[in-house]
């Protein structure tokens, strides 16, 4: 027979399962949400080791997103996931240039992805940011770019694109960047961990 679990309470048992099949791993207190938050969205406890923090960066997220700043995506999807509400309580918006159509003009004159133009234009704007990619190894390697050259200072880089061209090489990149970031090391992430990522610390906040 199927566990019953009234709808208000699902997500509280869900939590209380992950910490059940953790068993003795015990996570750091300051990452143990994220860490948590990102296997609640996938299912996948490989989470559990492959998500890398710099020092203090959930931390600095927290404190980022406490002061109003803005949070940027590489796609809709992710924009979409993140909770809004919270979010605009802050002072904070969640943006995402990917389908602009200055972006895609520029990026089809120049022949590179939108990804990366939708970096450039999001270097431009005078809030602080934290960038959450979860698709475009191309919007990583962009942000490097931009960091290198003194563009763009983000608060923090959440690095978590899927797949297998230039994706392990793209999150290396940002690892040696010099700015704090969450990192989901290897070819595992997606739009939802990016989106579950910035929501960990949205209801840390909320709480």
């Amino acid at each position: 027979m199927p566990e019953i679990v009234k709808p208000m309470d699902i997500e509280k048992r869900s939590f209380e399962i992950i910490t059940e099949l953790l068993g003795d791993r015990r996570l750091p207190p300051e990452v143990e949400p994220v860490v948590k938050r990102v296997i609640h969205t996938t299912a996948d406890f490989d989470y559990a080791d492959n998500l890398r923090f710099s020092d203090r960066a959930v931390e600095r997220g927290v404190e980022a997103l406490r002061g109003g700043c803005d949070i940027v995506t590489d796609t809709q999807m992710a924009r979409a996931g993140i909770n809004k509400t919270i979010l605009g309580r802050l002072g904070g918006e969640a943006r995402c240039f990917m389908s602009d159509p200055d972006v895609a003009a520029e990026a089809g004159a120049r022949g590179v992805t939108r990804a990366m133009v939708s970096m450039e234009k999001a270097a431009s704007l005078e809030k602080p940011c934290i960038f959450a990619i979860g698709n475009a190894p191309t919007a990583l390697f962009a942000l490097f770019d931009l960091i290198a050259a003194g563009k763009v200072r983000p608060a923090l880089v959440i690095g978590a694109p899927v797949g297998f061209v230039n994706v392990v090489e793209s999150k290396e990149r940002i690892m040696a960047a010099g700015v704090p970031y969450i990192v989901a090391q290897g070819r595992k992430g997606g739009s939802n961990v990016a989106a579950a990522i910035c929501n960990a610390m949205l209801y840390q906040i909320a709480r």
